[in-house]
């Protein structure tokens, strides 16, 4: 009887804990990998065919396009993750800095490419206003330290509580880090020509936000895009996808598409099975790296979720985004890698997305152009662009609504180029808000996830561990520490740091 005993103590110690990752985007990918490290037999779970989440790739006809992320930026974000398994990011892809980093359209005969050298950098500001180029210097000095303790002393706590944030640099440097200051004042404190202003405001679009809302904390964005630079990795952001991938199969990770989980069955607070529609699994710990409001109020029985629909309704969505993917049978002239057109009002445009939701009168484009760096993703002498809109969350998205805004920006591309682009398309395909909802399970068929608004910071989001399921833990965009593909593959990191100890004895 005691050697049964001692039989079963050592079975149980040597049995491997298990986990199963919802969602194979770099969340769950992070996740998974993290949890692998530290001697977790992992099981990602994937609805759709191939990884990714809204970083898959869309290959038709020799083109070949990233479906979503197309910015690569922080790259000591990435190079961190794979240093974090002894591995480099040119194991897995090679990376070239952009330039110039990308270009802005002002309007048909004006345009501005930002260059990657920081002195070309200045000297273009100057040019706009006489004594940008020192306040830009000192601007970006305070967008260091932001950026610094940001990475360093913000995105990689859980937030799970106010307490985690007394800490020495961050209690003396807060009046710093201008938490309580929006980025709209804040950089109209240093300039005031409309361009550079624009200019410094772009990069708070990726947090789903407007200036007005969001704290001049992200200023540190403005560090990350002037300092840290604009790169790409030749084959397309989906090479990071496939990088991330490899790494966690050579952990052991397993990895299973194509076949959805519907249902979370919970006793006794903790989640026995994990359903699919075929079978099963268990596992001693789930991460949900799916989106956040599906899984609560889809996936868990009413008495296990955490918020309420009243809750939800009334967060603050990032936008959506109708895009276009287009294969054009020639070169495009006057186009670069990234190009942004800021030649309409984007206030009112930003009104239409957070004020009185509608679809814009006359929106501001996004367009990615990665054939013009990368032979491999179009047909020789060919080019793939994809067209970016952001729009409003929880549309009525129809064909007709598709088509008057493909006519839109094909007007407004013909118009700046100067030659015919409506003739020359062989490719067409469009994706908005329904695609976001059935790929995604997206809340309001939301692209980007919560608004980085002061009320949506730090531990005032979704909380990463449930409250009341002990073993169901979140990672991705509608938690901590918010949209982005640096902070989500942040997220996966803290989540699965978080459950190893939690979960260690």
């Amino acid at each position: 009887m005691h050697l049964n005993f001692v039989c079963i103590v050592l079975n149980h110690k040597m049995r491997k804990k298990s986990a199963i990752v919802i969602g194979a985007g770099f969340s769950g990918l992070s996740a998974a990998s993290h949890l692998a490290k530290e001697g977790y037999a992992v099981r990602v779970l994937e609805k759709n065919d191939i990884p990714g989440g809204r970083a898959r790739k869309l290959e038709e006809q020799g083109f070949t396009f990233d479906m979503g992320p197309s910015w690569y930026w922080m790259p000591d974000v990435f190079d961190r993750f794979f240093e974090s398994f002894g591995k480099k990011t040119a194991d897995f892809y090679q990376l070239e800095r952009l330039d110039p980093s990308y270009r802005i359209v002002w309007g048909k005969n004006d345009h501005t490419d930002l260059p990657a050298d920081f002195n070309s950098f200045l000297e273009m500001f100057e040019s706009f206003e006489l004594g940008s180029a020192a306040k830009l210097e000192a601007f970006l000095k305070e967008a260091e330290f932001k950026y610094r303790v940001g990475i360093n002393k913000l995105v990689y706590k859980k937030s799970a509580s106010p307490l985690e944030f007394i800490d020495p640099e961050l209690m003396t440097g807060v009046f710093k880090l201008h938490v309580f200051k929006s980025f709209h004042d804040y950089v109209r404190k240093y300039f005031k020509n409309p361009k550079l202003i624009q200019m410094l405001e772009f990069p708070v679009l990726f947090l789903g936000g407007t200036p007005k809302t969001t704290p001049a904390l992200y200023s540190l964005m403005n560090y990350g895009d002037i300092k840290l630079g604009t790169w790409y990795p030749q084959g397309g952001m989906y090479k990071v996808v496939e990088g991330m991938v490899d790494l966690a199969k050579s952990l052991g990770v397993e990895f299973e598409y194509g076949n959805p989980v519907h249902k979370l069955d919970i006793q006794n607070r903790e989640i026995k099975q994990v359903l699919l529609n075929s079978h099963g699994y268990t596992a001693d710990v789930v991460v949900a790296s799916a989106d956040y409001h599906h899984v609560e109020q889809s996936l868990l029985p009413d008495g296990y979720r955490q918020y309420t629909d009243n809750y939800w309704e009334n967060r603050v969505m990032s936008p959506s985004s109708l895009i276009f993917y287009l294969g054009i049978n020639k070169p495009v002239g006057k186009l670069k890698h990234h190009t942004l057109f800021f030649d309409e009002d984007f206030s009112k445009h930003a009104d239409e997305i957070y004020n009185d939701p509608k679809w814009p009168e006359r929106p501001s484009i996004y367009l990615s152009n990665t054939s013009k760096t990368d032979d491999s993703v179009a047909p020789e002498g060919m080019e793939n662009i994809m067209v970016l809109i952001p729009v409003a969350p929880d549309l009525n998205d129809n064909e007709d609504v598709r088509e008057k805004y493909f006519d839109y920006v094909i007007e407004k591309l013909e118009n700046y180029t100067g030659e015919s682009i409506r003739d020359n398309i062989v490719y067409k395909r469009s994706y908005a808000h329904r695609d976001f909802a059935n790929d995604y399970n997206a809340f309001k068929g939301n692209a980007y996830g919560l608004a980085n608004t002061l009320m949506q910071t730090a531990f005032l989001k979704p909380k990463l561990q449930s409250k009341k399921v002990k073993n169901l833990f979140y990672a991705g965009q509608l938690t901590v520490p918010g949209p982005g593909v640096p902070p989500t593959i942040i997220s996966g990191e803290v989540a699965a740091r978080e459950i190893v100890k939690q979960f260690k004895n």
